[in-house]
């Protein structure tokens, strides 16, 4: 068993490499640690309510790191847990601002960094949390998102409806070349000003219906195109776009969504890049979810993108 708090799970025999599981191999970040894959939890719900959403998503990194325990490790990755960061008061740009200090520490300190969603109001604390670990390079970063939603609406307080915005505007005063990217978007769940701010920021962005087996090789030569002048990528998943079917437990379920064998081969193109620099899973809502059926593909995509991540930065 784990002694990190929130891990533990099946052990096999015999306990060697070939039957590590996460819960085995996780341990608490400490500062001066070999790099490898560390894991940051943001308890919040602020965004989704202030976005008139259906709220749960704080508990998600607790359930994120039940599902991830008992996934096998693929790798020789360090693996640490650094914790998580609660909004229990309200004050979303607080919590937003504690995280991204976070964040900043373990991209400092060489981690490929995970963030453990709460809403997708993570989204704008970790691109702050990337700013500051660039200080004062300036160099070409993408957002990849996979989502129903642009997440672009502009309102008098932050929520998890705005933080692309908020980032591009961001970005923008900082000098830092900014391109995003999304994936899944349902012309369903996005008003009209949503597509012309898209339109007017120069989003470039793939419907979900346009989405499908037999476009997805030609969609994956495109991004592997566009992601050849930039120089490091945020990548960021909204459970929400992926089938209501396949992701139950979520503040706004998708009428259509992105399937699994579309969303993984766009994530390895992401990975393979060599390019990426953090991750993060946003709006898995568990008191919304069945048999932990959303909580479980969250996993595995986080899971997934890890390994593929630490293959190319390796070269394995």
């Amino acid at each position: 068993m784990s002694t990190v708090d929130g891990w533990g799970g099946r052990v096999d025999l015999p306990e060697d490499a070939s039957t590590r599981r996460w819960h085995q191999w996780v341990r608490r970040a400490q500062a001066g640690a070999a790099p490898g894959v560390a894991l940051l939890g943001f308890a919040c719900d602020e965004g989704v309510r202030r976005n008139h959403g259906r709220v749960g998503a704080k508990d998600g990194p607790v359930a994120l790191r039940k599902m991830l325990s008992n996934l096998p490790v693929l790798d020789a990755a360090p693996l640490y847990d650094a914790g998580t960061v609660d909004c229990t008061d309200g004050d979303l740009e607080a919590a937003q601002s504690r995280y991204a200090q976070r964040l900043a520490a373990l991209l400092d300190a060489g981690h490929f960094a995970v963030g453990l969603g709460g809403g997708h109001e993570i989204a704008f604390a970790s691109w702050q949390g990337l700013a500051q670990h660039l200080g004062t390079r300036r160099p070409r970063v993408a957002i990849i998102n996979i989502d129903a939603h642009f997440d672009l609406r502009r309102q008098d307080e932050g929520s998890s409806g705005t933080p692309f915005l908020q980032a591009i505007e961001h970005a923008q005063a900082l000098g830092i070349d900014l391109q995003y990217h999304v994936y899944g978007i349902s012309a369903a769940a996005n008003t009209r000003v949503l597509f012309d701010t898209a339109d007017r920021l120069g989003v470039r962005y793939v419907m979900d219906d346009q989405l499908n087996l037999l476009t997805l090789a030609a969609h994956i030569e495109q991004l592997q195109a566009r992601l050849a002048d930039v120089d490091l990528i945020y990548q960021t998943i909204d459970i929400d776009g992926l089938p209501h079917a396949m992701a139950p437990g979520v503040s706004a379920p998708a009428a259509r969504g992105l399937p699994l064998e579309v969303v993984e081969p766009l994530l390895d193109a992401v990975a393979a890049t060599g390019k990426l620099r953090l991750l993060d899973v946003a709006e898995l809502s568990p008191p919304l979810d069945r048999d932990n059926v959303t909580a479980r593909v969250a996993a595995r995509l986080i899971h997934r993108v890890c390994h593929a991540a630490w293959q190319a930065r390796t070269g394995a």
